[in-house]
């Protein structure tokens, strides 16, 4: 009988590539990586202790042109990581259209032609507070459900 030894086969030889490609880009020996070594992410800095999730995150790109999410844990202050991209952010040539505070913060900025919507949500005490940062174009093209 074939057919078993060529399932076999394929599984094999697809779990192999799918492994393969889950590791490019993605660092092998831990899923938070301190932002130091995000060289992504251009000019935009974040706070020193920071750590990238990779394994959370969807980054298209590289350097000032980058696009995608990138979620990040920023410590127990959830009020320091507030504070820090509403005054940092500007100084960096983003321009604050929108904030809110509360349990789930939300800030919202505008550079140039892209923008970037920071979203965090305060932690318990045995975690840090988780960020996503969201860099898109201004302008994309959205496509509009059809009814």
């Amino acid at each position: 009988m074939k057919t078993p030894f060529l399932v076999l086969s394929l599984a094999t030889a697809f779990s192999l590539a799918l492994g393969g490609c889950a590791a490019v880009g993605t660092p092998m020996n831990d899923a938070a990586v301190p932002v130091q070594s995000a060289d992504f992410m251009g000019q935009t800095q974040l706070p020193a202790g920071t750590k990238i999730l990779y394994d959370q995150s969807l980054i298209i790109g590289s350097g000032d042109n980058w696009v995608g999410r990138v979620m990040l844990d920023m410590g127990k202050d959830s009020m320091a990581a507030y504070t820090f991209f509403l005054e940092q952010y500007p100084q960096q040539g983003w321009t604050l259209l929108s904030a809110i505070r509360g349990k789930t913060s939300l800030l919202v900025f505008t550079k140039q032609d892209r923008s970037a919507t920071v979203e965090m949500n305060e932690s318990n005490m045995l975690s840090g507070t988780l960020v996503t940062l969201t860099v898109t174009p201004k302008n994309a093209a959205v496509a509009l459900p059809k009814k």
